[in-house]
Order: structure tokens, then C-alpha cells, then sequence
């Protein structure tokens, strides 16, 4: 939900790691998007626009054929808590041109790999929920892409728009995130 997001960020490190946390926490959320197409992300895949980014995601689990879907991602209200702008700024510090966007960092707050691993995703969120004082076993990596269809439920969004963003193919599915 938002008020828990909002408390994960304000616990983020203020380094190259709380930085990429606080991108892949936004972006899981604003884009509803699942592990595996958080860590499958590429640089080649964002298109920059006036009014955020989209996102080219290339395969997901309702689409094995690789048909792609493109997803946008809007500027947010607020600068703390915008995804575009955590996104822009991970991207600028941490020097990536080319290749995956979240990527692992070293004990000594290096880029080490060339991609996170879906295990990553899940302890990431694990670790910054603990840090916020959160009950870790209410949390998972699943716990973005549930928080923001139940999050636009309760704000009055209709289902086919949350099936949009997030890509459930039924109504059945996504009522039972929200």
C-alpha cells in the first residue's frame, strides 16, 4: 500500500544500493509489474517521454510468445516518491548505458552483476520492509504488483484500467489482488 511504501523509503540508504532500491520499489509499484519483469528490464526498452517512461516488456507470464506490451509509467505527483525520476536517477549514478537496469552491488556498494536475480527482488523487499519497522513475512516481491492493484482499487480505478497497467487477462485475477 502506499502508506507502507512511503515507510520503506524513508528507511532506504542514502548510497548507490538505497538508490536502486528505492527504483525497483517504485517501479514494481507504479507499474504493477512482477519480479521477473522488473529484472528483465533493459536500458533498450525505456522510451523517455513528456509525460514519464514506457516500458517495452518483451515477454511476461501472460505473454510466452514474446508478443511485447508496452507499459507507462507517469511522473508523480511528488518528487520523493515519483518512479520516473527514482528510475532517471538510479540510471544517471549508477553509470548503466547499456544492458539490465537493476543490477547486484557489492558489500562495498560496486555493480557487480549484470542482472538481479528473481531470488534479489524478493530479499530486497524482505530487507526494506524489516528496516521500516514492517512485518516481513506480510511481504513478498509479489507485494508491488498486489499493493498497486489493490491501491487503485480503493482510489476508484476501474478494473479493465488496473488490467491494463498491471496485464491480467481476467477479471476473475485481478479482483482476487484486489
Amino acid at each position: 500500500m502506499t502508506e507502507d511504501i512511503k515507510r520503506v523509503l524513508a528507511t532506504l540508504p542514502d548510497t548507490l544500493l538505497g538508490v536502486r532500491d528505492k527504483a525497483l520499489i517504485l517501479m514494481g509499484f507504479a507499474g504493477a509489474f512482477r519480479r521477473s519483469e522488473l529484472v528483465a528490464m533493459d536500458i533498450a526498452d525505456l522510451q523517455e517521454r513528456q509525460e514519464g517512461v514506457i516500458i517495452l516488456l518483451r515477454r511476461s507470464k501472460t505473454d510466452q510468445e514474446g508478443r511485447g506490451r508496452h507499459v507507462g509509467i507517469p511522473f508523480g505527483a511528488h518528487a520523493e516518491t515519483c518512479p520516473v525520476l527514482a528510475l532517471q536517477t538510479w540510471i544517471s549514478l549508477s553509470g548503466i548505458t547499456e544492458g539490465a537496469i537493476f543490477r547486484g552491488l557489492n558489500r562495498h556498494g560496486k555493480i557487480v552483476s549484470s542482472r538481479l536475480s528473481l531470488r534479489a527482488v524478493g530479499l530486497i523487499i524482505k530487507r526494506s520492509v524489516t528496516a521500516a519497522g514492517l512485518d516481513p513475512t506480510r511481504f513478498s516481491s509479489h507485494s508491488l504488483r498486489v499493493g498497486h492493484c489493490t491501491t487503485a482499487a480503493r482510489a476508484g480505478v476501474s478494473e479493465r484500467v488496473i488490467m491494463a497497467q498491471s496485464g491480467h487477462t481476467t477479471e476473475r485475477m485481478v479482483r482476487r489482488y484486489i
